[in-house]
């Protein structure tokens, strides 16, 4: 069974955000809130970890893995960031938005799509999450906490205890979120390409 952290959502506490970094970086899977749903999340390049996330997901090698960053910096850091799109970064970010762009050479192979160098970011807008990064000192492999065959994510930190505790090394209970995932844009062609309408307003990316 996994352990349990209750962790103010506007406040979080110093001492548990320490033990659940720990936890990532010993390789271990957590579930946490983001300011659109829970979360899977486990430390960059971390196989065993990865594969765990795509069984208890369902999810193949096409699917395009996300790095939670803390801010605009690292994220050019993990993906090719053109002018264009680094305006359309700043007015949106941080939000509930997932960007799909061109990989750097830093990302590992093991999270790109195998036809495309594609790779997901993201800046969350959620204190908890921002913790989490600032401890961890680099991105977070993150994926939407959906349940196969479902649509929406997980809110509820106790029914994820519950239904997922068995697989997982940590969920943090930071409150109920919100029940839409983010929206998905695709920044690699012009003008961008709404993958997902999610929680994020898509009409600043229609034009």
């Amino acid at each position: 069974m996994s352990q349990y952290f209750q962790i103010h959502p506007e406040n979080p506490q110093k001492r548990l955000i320490d033990q659940a970094v720990s936890i990532i970086r010993q390789g271990g899977v957590i579930a946490y809130p983001t300011d659109s749903g829970y979360a899977l999340g486990c430390h960059l390049g971390e196989k065993k970890a990865i594969d765990k996330i795509k069984w208890l997901r369902s999810l193949d090698d096409k699917h395009n893995f996300t790095l939670v960053c803390s801010d605009l910096s690292e994220i050019g850091t993990y993906a090719k960031v053109g002018n264009a799109v680094f305006r359309l970064l700043k007015a949106h970010t941080p939000g509930p938005y997932t960007y799909i762009l061109e990989a750097t050479t830093e990302v590992p192979r093991l999270l790109l799509h195998p036809k495309r160098r594609s790779i997901g970011v993201r800046v969350p807008d959620h204190r908890i999450t921002h913790a989490l990064l600032e401890a961890l000192g680099e991105p977070l492999m993150s994926v939407t906490l959906i349940p196969v065959d479902e649509t929406l994510p997980m809110n509820e930190p106790e029914e994820i205890r519950e239904r997922f505790g068995a697989h997982l090394d940590l969920v943090i209970d930071g409150g109920a979120c919100h029940l839409d995932p983010t929206s998905v844009i695709d920044l690699r062609t012009a003008p961008p390409t709404i993958v997902r309408e999610g929680r994020g307003d898509t009409t600043p990316f229609e034009r």
